[in-house]
């Protein structure tokens, strides 16, 4: 087995189609600098998923309180799981409220339209 079959196999990527990882591929591509903008969390999104962990863990000022967090590794495993995919769904709806704002009125207008047509 070759070193790139390899890299591939161990990151998860089937590469035994002959075709590589579309995904894979484009990311390799993307400039490191663009990597590191799609990195960096919207202000919105952050002060969100600070909302919702200060919901998880409580919400006491920590100028007032010396709060202690006891867990197993399993269950911080869990709460770092959870918190993760919610940051990916927060910044998904960011950009996806982005996108149709940026869409022109009437073809935001014409699609929701197809669709009450698609469910009458």
């Amino acid at each position: 087995m070759n070193h790139q079959s390899q890299s591939t196999h161990q990151h998860g990527f089937d590469n035994e189609s002959g075709n590589e990882n579309v995904l894979h591929q484009y990311i390799q591509s993307l400039d490191p600098e663009f990597i590191s903008q799609l990195s960096k969390p919207n202000s919105e999104v952050r002060q969100l998923m600070e909302s919702h962990l200060n919901g998880i863990l409580g919400n006491l000022p920590p100028q007032n309180f010396g709060v202690t967090i006891t867990t197993s590794r399993e269950n911080l495993g869990q709460l770092l799981a959870a918190a993760m995919l919610n940051g990916y769904f927060l910044h998904s709806a960011y950009q996806r409220m982005n996108l149709e704002r940026s869409l022109p009125v009437s073809f935001s207008r014409q699609e929701s339209s197809s669709e009450v047509e698609k469910n009458s």
